[in-house]
């Protein structure tokens, strides 16, 4: 059974899903609730407090289990759990900056566990992952909606994730993998910012969801200068975003900028407002890299 599964700083994401924050809980007693994940006896359960930026997802075995909450809430979907072995092809990806120096390490990370057994929400699951393929991201978002982009002789591909903003430029539907790379320009930076200046001058303690919810307009109970110092450091990052793009020689004005990503959805209408972009198409799925993973991978594999 193929898989994709998107391993953001913010969130993970899977094609069948609900988005879920990067962020577990570990404990040798079993927690209260039914959401739990059971791995070599320990408890796991999902967490609001995401883990802190890695650019080696591998240290640990942290984004393992995420990854096997991925898998079960997959698999659910398909009635595919029990004893039965369900044997699991896995399509991931990493930013494309640096693609080249981890991508057989962050293969190497979920090949040769064996057959691994785990529970969740009281159900036994029996897995075997027996192959595991890695892609750019913001590159694998773009395959989704490659026939608008075939025609074009230059796309720029940009990608706000949680940590990183990755940029690729695409010409006439192939990536251009010499003009690529990987800003510490995510929206946990902005997060920071704004729960910074607002805590120093409001004395208001936002948790990133707060933010969310200001950014999205989901009726907000804030204050107006609360809601009006939070939009204008949102803009603020989108312009610096912009900026450091166009430091790199890459126009925003002349060609088409494709964004992506769930920072893009979320700062959509700071993006709209700057004036730094005169083309502006947006992927409004926030698991077009898992899809794009799914569709390269079945590419790749055509004819095995």
């Amino acid at each position: 059974m193929l898989i994709a599964i998107d391993h953001g700083n913010k969130q993970m994401k899977t094609l069948h899903c609900p988005p879920f924050v990067s962020g577990l809980t570990e404990s040798i007693t079993r927690p209260f609730g039914s959401e739990i994940l059971e791995y070599r006896d320990k408890f796991y359960t999902l967490s609001n407090q995401r883990i802190p930026y890695k650019r080696d997802k591998t240290e640990d075995d942290r984004f393992f289990i995420l990854t096997l909450f991925g898998i079960a809430e997959e698999l659910h979907k398909k009635e595919r759990y029990g004893e039965e072995v369900v044997h699991v092809s896995l399509a991931v990806g990493l930013p494309p900056a640096h693609y080249g120096a981890q991508n057989q390490s962050f293969i190497r990370y979920f090949s040769g566990r064996g057959i691994v057994n785990f529970q969740y929400r009281d159900n036994p699951y029996t897995i075997y992952i027996e192959d595991v393929r890695c892609y750019p991201q913001a590159f694998a978002a773009a395959v989704t909606m490659m026939d608008r982009l075939l025609d074009k002789p230059r796309v720029l591909v940009v990608d706000i994730g949680g940590f990183t903003a990755d940029y690729l430029m695409m010409r006439s539907g192939r990536a251009d993998l010499s003009v690529c790379d990987s800003l510490e320009n995510g929206v946990i930076l902005l997060y920071n910012r704004i729960r910074t200046k607002v805590n120093s001058e409001f004395d208001i303690l936002l948790e990133e969801t707060d933010i969310d919810g200001i950014l999205k307009d989901d009726g907000c109970i804030y204050a107006p200068e609360v809601v009006s110092l939070v939009e204008k450091l949102a803009q603020d990052f989108v312009n610096d975003l912009a900026n450091s793009l166009r430091e790199r020689m890459l126009d925003l004005m002349s060609g088409m900028v494709v964004f992506v990503g769930g920072g893009a959805i979320l700062l959509r209408r700071q993006i709209e407002a700057s004036g730094k972009v005169r083309n502006a198409l947006f992927v409004e799925e926030i698991n077009a890299n898992a899809k794009g993973y799914e569709f390269l991978y079945k590419m790749e594999t055509a004819g095995r």
